[in-house]
């Protein structure tokens, strides 16, 4: 067994509970932990968590087994986080608005309208922001891994009427995560927002819960959300990843250089993760369109402005506080 000894597995796996040594089977990985998260088998994060489990198996010789679960299939995202904290599930990607309301420094990257483009993105969550973000998430007792996975900048699709200006948003039932800082974003946009765990959202959707939604392209290809709405506008309001995130007390009972194995394997995930979701979301409005959504720019400038006037960025600097609002504006420049 490559760079574990039978030794060091045996004492590794005495921290386990004793039923879950007695009833593992003969050739059975020493550790069997589950990874879920909320996106459809197809999106290029699962398929990159896939791959992944599959060089931890091997760089462990099967001593490690990651079973990956997509599509909310172990509960909604603050469902499963309650999980993750008790050690229920090992491994999980949550947006880093809807860890907020754990880790309120984790919506930093969701402030509207805050970054440009990818460039300014990566320097901010694989620089200063995104350590600051990882210490604040340490102090929950988790675990971040130190490279986010890309789901994408977001933009607003409606079943109604496309928006262009913020006026357009007034009293529209719009669906958002159950995260304060998209409530708040919105409703001082003038909409009517709605929080929703993404399981629920197509039904949402088709149901008229909700009028509209917002995600990036490549999600909104991916759990066909075209086939229950009909305009999509391009807003880029903001960015959003994806955390990884560990159960402490689960990811210590790993051998040393276990944990350096999938450290390394994950962060190389979403590397590559970053590049598909770029690569498809550069493709996927053509796709979108053939399927019948009706797509629209916007002036980001009118939306800032909107956001600055009714006193967003103000009332969020105080909420996040000088120390966490000055690491974000050391990334993206002066917001209020």
């Amino acid at each position: 067994m490559p760079r574990f000894s039978r030794r060091r597995l045996l004492a590794a796996s005495a921290a386990l509970p004793l039923v879950a040594i007695r009833t593992r089977p003969a050739g059975a990985a020493a550790f069997t932990y589950k990874f879920a998260h909320n996106l459809p088998p197809n999106h290029p994060l699962n398929l990159r968590a896939g791959e992944a489990a599959k060089r931890i198996a091997e760089a462990t010789g099967g001593a490690v087994e990651l079973r990956v679960f997509p599509s909310n299939q172990l509960g909604s995202d603050t469902d499963t986080l309650t999980q993750l904290r008790s050690g229920g599930v090992e491994f999980f990607t949550l947006s880093g608005l809807i860890l907020s309301t754990l880790v309120p420094a984790a919506a930093i990257n969701g402030v509207g309208f805050a970054f440009k483009d990818y460039p300014q993105v990566w320097a901010a969550m694989d620089g200063a922001v995104g350590a600051y973000v990882r210490g604040e998430i340490e102090k929950r007792g988790l675990i971040a891994f130190e490279r986010m996975f890309d789901n994408g900048f977001r933009q607003i699709t409606t079943s109604t009427h496309p928006i262009r200006t913020p006026d357009d948003l007034r009293g529209m039932k719009l669906r958002v995560p159950v995260s304060p800082l998209w409530t708040s974003m919105f409703q001082d946009l003038g909409a009517s927002p709605v929080s929703i765990n993404f399981n629920e959202v197509y039904s949402a959707l088709q149901t008229r819960i909700a009028d509209g939604q917002e995600n990036p392209l490549a999600l909104i290809e991916t759990a066909k959300l075209y086939e229950v709405q009909k305009y999509c506008s391009l807003t880029n309001h903001m960015w959003d990843g994806f955390w990884f995130l560990a159960n402490r007390r689960a990811f210590n009972r790993l051998p040393e250089d276990a944990r350096a194995i999938v450290v390394r394997e994950i962060n190389r995930a979403a590397v590559e993760e970053r590049g598909d979701t770029a690569a498809l979301n550069a493709s996927v409005r053509g796709q979108l369109a053939g399927q019948g959504l009706v797509f629209n720019d916007t002036d980001p400038a009118e939306f800032r402005g909107a956001l600055r006037r009714g006193g967003f960025y103000a009332d969020w600097q105080k909420r996040f506080g000088d120390k966490e609002w000055q690491v974000l504006e050391s990334a993206v420049g002066t917001l209020s």
